[in-house]
C-alpha cells in the first residue's frame, strides 16, 4: 500500500508553524520547536522524493538574526536534490486585497533539469470596496462572551467580535479606507482590522492613536465573514466555530485561495513543459461563486 501511495505523489506543499518565525511574536526562528519542524518538512522531501515542493512561511523568518538559519534551510532544499527558487511575494499583487507578504520556497526535482519561475504581479489590484462593500449593513456583533450567532447571521460568519482594545492595537492607525488594500488579516480576532466606514485614527503622539470624537460608533472590527473576503474565500466556504476567536484564526492563517491557485497554476504549466511518465490533471478555478469579485 505505501508503495501505490508514492506512486501518486506529485508534490509536497505545507507551512510549518509561522509563530517562531513572526515579526509579531519572539523571534525564536529555528531554536523554537516550531521552527524546528522545517527539517521535519525536508525529512519527509527526502524520503518521498516528489516532482516539487513549496514550503511557505511568514516574512518574518528574513530578519538578520535569522540569517544563518534560513542559510541552513535553503541548503538542506538543495542538498535534497531540488533547485530551488526562493521570493518574498506579496498577496496583494495576486488579486487579494490586502497587504500580506509571505517567504515561498517553490522547488523541482533536480532530475527535471528545470527552476520554479514565479508568475508575474497582476497590475489590477483589488481593493476594499471591491469585495466587502456589500456586506456593510448585514453585519451582527457576537453574542455576550464572543460566542457565535451561528444560523442567525444573514450571511454565514457575518459577525465581528466585540471587546476592548489594546495599547498596542491602539498605538497604530488600523483603518484603511474603501479604496486601498486591507491590512494583512491575522490569525487573531483582537488584532482584526477595523472596518472602512470609520475615519483613519487620529494622532495624539508617538506610539498612541484615538477613535476621533464623535465618531467612536463607526469603528469595529471587521467580520470573520470580511476577513474571509478579503482573503479571496467564496461566500460558499462556512468557517464552524462556537467562539468567533476560533473563527478569525481559522481565517487569518491560511494561505488566501487566490494566492494559492496562481502559484498551483504556474507550477502546473512549468511541470507540463517536461515529459512526465503520467499526465498530471489540469486544475480547476478556485472559486465556484462570486467571481466578479475576485477575478
Amino acid at each position: 500500500m505505501q508503495d501505490r501511495w508514492e506512486a501518486l505523489i506529485c508534490g509536497l506543499i505545507g507551512g510549518p508553524p509561522c509563530q517562531s518565525w513572526s515579526e509579531a511574536g519572539k523571534l525564536r526562528g529555528i531554536k523554537d520547536h516550531r521552527g524546528e519542524l522545517f527539517f521535519e518538512f525536508i525529512r519527509v522531501l527526502r524520503d518521498k522524493k516528489p516532482l516539487f515542493f513549496l514550503a511557505e512561511n511568514v516574512s518574518g523568518m528574513l530578519a538578520s538574526r535569522h540569517s544563518e538559519a534560513l542559510e541552513s534551510i535553503k541548503n538542506h532544499f538543495i542538498d535534497s536534490g531540488y533547485s530551488l527558487s526562493f521570493q518574498l511575494l506579496d498577496a496583494f499583487d495576486y488579486k487579494v486585497p490586502q497587504t500580506r507578504k509571505r517567504v515561498f520556497f517553490i522547488g523541482f526535482r533536480e532530475d527535471l533539469n528545470m527552476t520554479f519561475d514565479f508568475p508575474k504581479a497582476f497590475l489590477k489590484k483589488r481593493l476594499l470596496k471591491d469585495v466587502i462593500y456589500d456586506l456593510k449593513d448585514t453585519v451582527l456583533p457576537a453574542k455576550d462572551k464572543n460566542y457565535t450567532n451561528a444560523n442567525s447571521c444573514i450571511l454565514d460568519n457575518h459577525e465581528f467580535m466585540l471587546g476592548g482594545f489594546s495599547s498596542m492595537f491602539m498605538s497604530r492607525n488600523r483603518v484603511r479606507s474603501w479604496e486601498e488594500p486591507s491590512f494583512t488579516i491575522q490569525a487573531g480576532g483582537r488584532h482584526a482590522p477595523l472596518h472602512p466606514q470609520a475615519p483613519k485614527m487620529q494622532f495624539v503622539e508617538q506610539n498612541r492613536r484615538i477613535f476621533v470624537p464623535k465618531k467612536e460608533h463607526l469603528y469595529r472590527r471587521l467580520s470573520v465573514r470580511e476577513c474571509a473576503r478579503i482573503q479571496t474565500f467564496p461566500d460558499t466556504h462556512k468557517f464552524y466555530y462556537n467562539n468567533l476567536t476560533a473563527g478569525y484564526k481559522m481565517v487569518g492563517n491560511a494561505v488566501p485561495p487566490n494566492l494559492s491557485y496562481y502559484l498551483a497554476k504556474s507550477i502546473y504549466e512549468q511541470l507540463s513543459l517536461v515529459h512526465l511518465s503520467k499526465p498530471l490533471k489540469p486544475i480547476s478555478m478556485p472559486i465556484a461563486n462570486n467571481k466578479e469579485r475576485y477575478y
